[in-house]
């Protein structure tokens, strides 16, 4: 599994590096997410032994389990839904959650990150292709739930994420990706405190080069890393939450 991984990874860094270069962009720009969701605690320590250092989970149940399981200092990003009554169990193990999409959700976020005397950052799901089957707020919402969560102390918007449909041919999803890119720069000149657009999360493993074009800075990626997914891992792990 170990050499799988490893090739695995040395061709993602390398369409990383061409991508990068086709729009006179450095590749040191893009932060590699790997997803370990449902993939068991052995392939990820495999992955760190290979250079990762940020991985992306969808389960709050299940990320909690794994950071007790793993000794080695990683970043961890929440990337999947989070319900409100969740947060406290997250806050100050994240560095950074990237799935907030309504406002009761960032003021628990606030709650407990007062709680703790830490400052949370996060990122603004946007449902960029208005998929019915998904969450994330819609574009045209956005610019208000920006100027609302700038006036929380303890959360910090580093930017924005999506998560685009999945398509045969990755060009069908780079409107998605530059829509996000032009949301970001349209906030950015509104020049909010508390707020910054520097991060966009866009692109898994079937577009992320388009993604990387149109201006992504942090790709997720899964199954093109680790290989597909069997769901064996064992979510009795993590207990009940």
């Amino acid at each position: 599994m170990i050499k799988l991984i490893e090739d695995n990874l040395v061709q993602i860094k390398a369409n990383i590096s061409r991508s990068a270069q086709r729009v006179n962009r450095a590749p040191e720009e893009i932060t590699l997410i790997a997803v370990s969701k449902t993939y068991p605690v052995p392939d990820i320590e495999k992955a760190i032994q290979l250079g990762c250092r940020d991985f992306g989970e969808n389960r709050v149940q299940e990320l909690i389990a794994k950071i007790e399981q793993i000794n080695t200092l990683v970043d961890w990003h929440l990337i999947g839904h989070l319900q409100t009554n969740k947060v406290k169990y997250i806050i100050g193990k994240t560095k950074l959650i990237h799935s907030v999409d309504h406002l009761n959700l960032a003021q628990e976020i606030q709650k407990q990150s007062i709680k703790h005397n830490i400052i949370t950052d996060i990122l603004l799901e946007v449902n960029v292709a208005r998929e019915i089957s998904k969450h994330g707020l819609q574009i045209e919402e956005v610019m208000e739930y920006v100027k609302q969560i700038a006036q929380l102390s303890h959360v910090r918007v580093k930017g924005l994420m999506t998560v685009a449909p999945y398509v045969e041919n990755p060009e069908d999803n780079r409107q998605i990706f530059r829509q996000l890119y032009d949301l970001s720069v349209d906030i950015q000149k509104q020049k909010f405190n508390n707020i910054s657009t520097s991060i966009l999360s866009m692109g898994m493993s079937n577009d992320y080069e388009v993604a990387i074009e149109e201006g992504a800075t942090m790709i997720r990626i899964g199954t093109s890393i680790f290989g597909d997914r069997n769901n064996t891992y064992d979510k009795k792990q993590g207990g009940n939450l």
